[in-house]
């Protein structure tokens, strides 16, 4: 955020505002950099465990994203402004991954990505855990992602 001018209160004014116009992120875009972001820190699914993937799944052979990305954004509400964004997010972590340490590695990914991406200030990144998976559960949610890209791909062919 070194790139920012400073206004004439001495206020940093947003890297989204300038002499010749201004640019607005859309609550999708930041949707799925938020839900990247936070499946880049390890023993986190988004959503929410199997419950989850299944779910996507089903969405994805019956049409119901036919947008693509979708499992991306599962778990991820917004509230996009025109220079900040509040986020909130609903995940699984691990069996034995502490929840405190994760949570917050997750929190400090998604506003590392999504300021330095969008040029919006995160206020704030309200984390709910709502499921516990298995290491042994994973593969089969990686396999059920697989399956679901390779709807969504078969999709965008027809």
């Amino acid at each position: 955020m070194s790139q920012q001018r400073t206004g004439q209160e001495g206020r940093q004014e947003s890297p989204l505002r300038g002499d010749r116009g201004t640019t607005s992120v859309s609550n999708g875009v930041v949707s799925k950099i938020a839900g990247i972001a936070a499946q880049e820190v390890e023993k986190v699914q988004m959503g929410g465990g199997t419950v989850a993937a299944v779910g996507g799944f089903l969405s994805s052979v019956t049409g119901g994203n036919s947008g693509g990305g979708g499992n991306l954004t599962s778990g991820v509400s917004v509230e996009v402004g025109e220079e900040e964004a509040a986020i909130d997010l609903t995940l699984a972590v691990e069996y034995g991954a502490q929840i405190p340490r994760t949570t917050q590695a997750v929190r400090s990914n998604v506003i590392n990505r999504v300021e330095n991406l969008t040029g919006l200030r995160v206020t704030e990144v309200n984390v709910t855990v709502n499921d516990v998976q298995f290491p042994e559960e994973r593969p089969q949610l990686e396999q059920q992602q697989e399956v679901e890209r390779q709807a969504q791909e078969q999709e965008r062919r027809a």
